[in-house]
């Protein structure tokens, strides 16, 4: 949460007010999901979502916070 509240602070088109949100919103099987909102002006709404989405996913690389995918292990008995 830290993360993404450091990437919202940092942009510049993301309004002071109202006040951003990140929470934790789900604890799933494999990953651990969050809502994240953030209000900018009507017609910054798009560059900033796709722009936001590219440096959370960059950041947490570099931090080595990886994303999960869903993974099953096979064991083959003859």
């Amino acid at each position: 949460m830290v993360v993404i509240n450091e990437l919202f602070t940092e942009e510049p088109r993301i309004l002071a007010d109202p006040k951003t949100y990140v929470k934790v919103s789900e604890l799933a099987d494999s990953s651990v999901n969050f809502a994240a909102r953030a209000w900018v002006k009507t017609e910054d709404y798009w560059d900033v979502y796709f722009d936001m989405h590219e440096k959370v996913y960059k950041t947490f690389n570099k931090q080595g916070l990886n994303i999960p995918y869903p993974q099953m292990d096979v064991h083959m008995k003859k």
